[in-house]
């Protein structure tokens, strides 16, 4: 299976990957990447920061549209290559969070898609806007 070529998309055309954000998906998260911040882990800590209670590691969130790019726009053989994040807003445990890519630019000499890239949570708010490089698959 291979993903959509260059050629194969659109200007403004777009995909979508959704996933509710668990306690254990962050304990997961910080074990693996090794991000131990008392903000995600420690719920006592947590509750004297900004936020009240512990909350998802922004990049853990971001980590969403990289879903998006592998297994649905352009898909599989995509090479990811640049992104830029801006983190808006809290991630809390049992978030429901969309991330949202569409093609903003093509440039077809080098095989490039430029890619506007938003994740919301379920009550529509963005948590993470962002612009995002990526190689499409190219067919043999």
């Amino acid at each position: 299976m291979i993903g959509l070529t260059i050629e194969e998309m659109e200007l403004g055309q777009s995909a979508s990957f959704t996933k509710t954000i668990t306690e254990k998906d962050v304990y997961l998260f910080a074990g693996i990447s090794g991000d131990l911040n008392p903000a995600h882990v420690n719920e006592s800590f947590a509750k004297e920061t900004i936020f009240k209670e512990r909350v998802a590691h922004g990049i853990l969130c971001g980590s969403l549209i990289s879903t998006v790019f592998g297994m649905h726009l352009p898909g599989p053989g995509s090479i990811y290559l640049k992104q830029e994040f801006k983190f808006l807003a809290p991630v809390r445990f049992e978030d429901t969070l969309t991330a949202t890519c569409s093609v903003k630019e093509k440039i077809v000499e080098r095989n490039r898609v430029i890619f506007n890239c938003k994740v919301t949570n379920q009550d529509g708010i963005a948590v993470i806007e962002g612009e995002a490089v990526i190689m499409p698959p190219k067919r043999n």
